[in-house]
């Protein structure tokens, strides 16, 4: 069985899988209850991201959801009959679907097309950019629900003063707005948006997957440590790129298509 039927045959279908030229689509696919996150979703998060780790194939990962609503955040109903023990569990399998997403080595791109709330800002934040139409927003009510969360992607994101402002007040932030704060990257009609998230998925895919792999590692890694330290993790990825790339045909192609 291929790794897109033993993704998309899971008893839990909380999220669905489809490749198809290089590019991996995780769909959040609980559209009945806004796309909010509960357990079973943060258990096949991780599930699902370390079987397209592993896959070759898949150069580009995209996220969405479905129906009207990207991720309406936690799931609440979920939470009323447990203790405060399960909640706590409940909170640390999130963060591991969190970071699950951040570490997939392939590129990710959250399309945003509605409303991200709480955890679905957490599920886009986690990904290496967003691509959001111009009907989506975003808010963290964690404070206003009496907890904490969302204190550490959003302050390296759009800085620490915005993110206090965000997380202190919950206020709803429009797609123009969260294009301003360096939130999301571009904001397309909501017709135009899956175009223009597969154009870019698939311009991303034509490009040598080692390379582009070695290159996230060198940004994620090399943006939480010294200017020193980042020169050694690029160092080490370009060595390791020359072993395993045939960079003097890509060099010859580049300046063939110079010249012409």
């Amino acid at each position: 069985m291929c790794l897109e039927e033993d993704v998309m045959n899971a008893e839990k279908q909380t999220l669905a899988v489809e490749i198809n030229t290089h590019i991996a689509t995780i769909t959040l696919n609980r559209p009945e209850s806004r796309n909010a996150l509960n357990s079973a979703m943060c258990e096949e998060w991780v599930r699902v991201t370390e079987a397209l780790a592993a896959d070759s194939d898949v150069r580009v990962v995209v996220i969405r959801g479905a129906g009207s609503v990207f991720c309406a955040g936690a799931d609440l109903k979920e939470r009323q009959h447990m203790s405060t023990a399960e909640i706590s569990a409940r909170r640390i399998k999130g963060f591991m679907a969190y970071a699950a997403i951040e570490r997939l080595p392939q590129p990710v791109i959250a399309m945003v097309h509605g409303p991200a709330l709480g955890s679905g800002c957490e599920i886009a934040g986690a990904s290496d950019f967003i691509l959001a139409s111009s009907a989506a927003s975003f808010r963290y009510p964690e404070v206003g629900w009496g907890t904490v969360g969302a204190t550490q992607r959003l302050p390296r994101i759009v800085g620490v003063r915005m993110a206090k402002e965000l997380l202190f007040t919950g206020r709803t932030v429009a797609a123009e707005e969260a294009l301003k704060l360096g939130l999301v990257n571009h904001v397309y009609a909501p017709d135009a948006l899956e175009r223009e998230v597969y154009d870019m998925a698939g311009l991303i895919a034509k490009a040598n997957p080692l390379t582009v792999r070695l290159t996230k590692r060198s940004l994620d890694q090399g943006i939480e440590t010294t200017r020193e330290g980042a020169m050694a993790v690029e160092i080490l990825a370009i060595e390791e790129n020359l072993r395993g790339t045939d960079w003097k045909k890509a060099i010859a192609g580049f300046g063939a298509g110079e010249k012409a």
